[in-house]
């Protein structure tokens, strides 16, 4: 018999969700209080009239950010941000965070007040109490790791695994931004670093450059579904790009899409910025991530109560498994649409 114990299996191959997966099977909720585990944007706990909605999420210097264009302040604020957008995915409200932080010697009061300033920012925005956490020390950089926890009442909740064939699909605000945005700030490092005496030429690009380093989450859109009673049929918050949220929502509810290039919204000053950059607007919005906006299905019955909302955009139709997931582009081709969202296991030590 072959000695497997040695055998070395690259996280890679697996990737950050293949890796969640295989980590976790076989070995189901014990609990009947727990009525989502892992698997979507977050977990959820029964606590009677409202269900208790968690969600953690962890940022690390080197790999989710780079202090180099990142002020501190907004490093907070974004910190938060991200975790609200998971409880806002599962069309419930957060109320409370708790924030853990290691850092390394570099790292002074000042420095930390700053970035509390804007952890504090954002639970003013939106109206959250921070309630604990943990600090420690690193031997390198800067991590951080939120736990967002809000709720919901169980008819309002929205997961992933609700698709059904003949869902329409709907979009918030716009897509790529966000990505572009971080080619800007990663072009003038490079250039800072080439020459620290050029002065960077970020003039006009507040919009971009904004979405990266100041994202919010869609709470109005939430508020927005709430006073016109409507309860998406599946929805997740567009973090690593669309293409891979569709293919999560597809996946979790065993069906296609068929997904309209002409729905995809895209603003003009990232169309622009994409043609600059000699790159695809679509691939930026499919594929470039950190946007925070939503990506939810809905019943067609409820077609007059979404279409009319501002920023909301009917962009595709759920299909059966066996169609597949296929992109119609404005040309009029149908292609079968590719998850190539941001690889989190992209580095090696």
């Amino acid at each position: 018999m072959a000695d497997q114990t040695n055998k070395r299996t690259d996280v890679n191959e697996l990737g950050e969700f293949g890796l969640i997966e295989h980590l976790t099977k076989g070995h189901p909720s014990k609990n009947s209080s727990t009525i989502m585990g892992i698997g979507d944007d977050a977990a959820v706990i029964n606590n009677g009239k409202y269900n208790t909605v968690i969600s953690t999420d962890m940022l690390v210097e080197g790999i989710h950010f780079d202090l180099m264009y990142m002020p501190l302040k907004h490093l907070g604020y974004k910190a938060v941000v991200v975790n609200l957008s998971d409880i806002y995915a599962m069309n419930a409200f957060p109320k409370q965070i708790t924030m853990s932080i290691a850092i390394s010697n570099r790292f002074s009061v000042e420095a930390l007040e700053e970035f509390y300033k804007g952890v504090y920012a954002a639970c003013d925005a939106y109206n959250i109490d921070l309630i604990g956490g943990d600090t420690t020390s690193s031997n390198k950089g800067l991590i951080i790791s939120v736990t967002a926890i809000g709720h919901a009442s169980s008819g309002n909740l929205a997961y992933r695994n609700g698709a059904m064939v003949g869902d329409l699909i709907c979009l918030t605000g716009d897509l790529g931004a966000a990505y572009l945005g971080l080619q800007l700030l990663e072009r003038e490092k490079q250039v800072y670093l080439s020459n620290p005496g050029v002065k960077t030429d970020l003039e006009g690009q507040n919009y971009l450059v904004g979405r990266q380093l100041k994202p919010e989450a869609r709470k109005d859109v939430i508020d927005a579904l709430r006073i016109n009673q409507l309860v998406p049929t599946s929805m997740i918050d567009i973090s690593d790009g669309l293409a891979s949220e569709l293919f999560h929502i597809c996946k979790a509810s065993n069906v296609g899409a068929f997904l309209e290039e002409s729905g995809v919204p895209i603003h003009p000053e990232a169309e622009m910025m994409a043609i600059k950059f000699n790159l695809d607007p679509i691939t930026c919005a499919l594929s470039g991530g950190e946007d925070y906006e939503l990506l939810f299905t809905i019943d067609p019955k409820d077609i007059e109560k979404v279409k009319y909302l501002p920023g909301i955009y009917i962009a595709g139709e759920i299909v059966a498994k066996e169609e597949g997931v296929k992109l119609h582009t404005k040309g009029g081709n149908i292609h079968p649409l590719q998850a190539q969202g941001w690889q989190h296991f992209g580095t090696k030590e």
